[in-house]
């Protein structure tokens, strides 16, 4: 599924080559080197193994898919940054969590990107066409059986983006350093179990002038696991993931 989503990327550059950063103007070369490098990410075969499945869900059970949109730009410090937003106290399920934009797969969606990049415009204003999109990480998969696709763009003129925020969705649109998720500051951990897996929740506190932010449980998961491949180092602490967030362990599918 992955190459099929590189390949995608690779035909809608060569039928849209406004679209490649060297054609759009002046641009960091920062964040144009680290496109054509994560452009080149393969993700870990055990972790995009398509066989794997969630504890407890049966082979025939199709799981439901969402995208979610990592999107990074350089700050005016020079240090990558990442769009989140704060999601409406309103919204029945996760409300006033933090989270990246990105929903559920919908019918008319061509696949996970497409899914990113409409919620992300539906969601915060985001003009797709002002995100060049570079990789698609290995998908998580939640307890209640939802494949989570994050997928990695790169906003090259940030003062292009004026935010927009759907207030039926979205409380706060706000933006972090990637490099946070790696580092042992402002991070607290609690210890989980489920079904006897015994892991951790990482949270990370973020202050933003007056207001103050907590990303925490899978959306910091998956910004610990993007800031490990954009800075190419593991991060400063123990990790422990729940190992359902990446299907089950190995040594179980020949149970499948």
């Amino acid at each position: 599924m992955l190459r099929q989503l590189k390949q995608h990327l690779t035909e809608s550059s060569g039928q849209n080559p406004k679209m490649a950063p060297e054609n759009r103007g002046e641009k960091s070369q920062k964040l144009i080197s680290l496109s054509r490098r994560l452009s080149l990410y393969e993700p870990p075969h055990h972790l995009n193994n398509p066989a794997r499945r969630q504890h407890g869900i049966p082979k025939s059970a199709k799981p439901k898919r969402a995208a979610v949109l990592i999107c990074i730009f350089e700050g005016i410090d020079g240090e990558l940054r990442v769009i989140l937003t704060k999601r409406s106290s309103q919204l029945s399920s996760h409300s006033g969590e933090v989270a990246l934009p990105g929903g559920k797969r919908e019918e008319g969606d061509a696949d996970d990107i497409a899914t990113a990049l409409r919620e992300a415009k539906e969601e915060i204003g985001l003009d797709p066409s002002l995100v060049d999109v570079v990789t698609v990480i290995e998908p998580y998969m939640t307890r209640f059986d939802v494949t989570v696709v994050p997928v990695i763009g790169v906003l090259f003129d940030k003062k292009a983006f004026n935010p927009t925020p759907d207030a039926n969705e979205v409380e706060t649109v706000f933006d972090v350093p990637l490099e946070m998720f790696l580092k042992n500051e402002d991070r607290r951990e609690v210890e989980d179990v489920w079904m006897g897996d015994k892991f951790l929740y990482h949270f990370f506190d973020y202050q933003s002038g007056e207001k103050g932010f907590t990303i925490w449980a899978l959306t910091a998961a998956i910004l610990i696991r993007a800031a490990t491949i954009v800075y190419q180092r593991p991060p400063a602490f123990l990790e422990l993931r729940p190992t359902f967030w990446n299907g089950i362990p190995d040594k179980d599918l020949a149970k499948l």
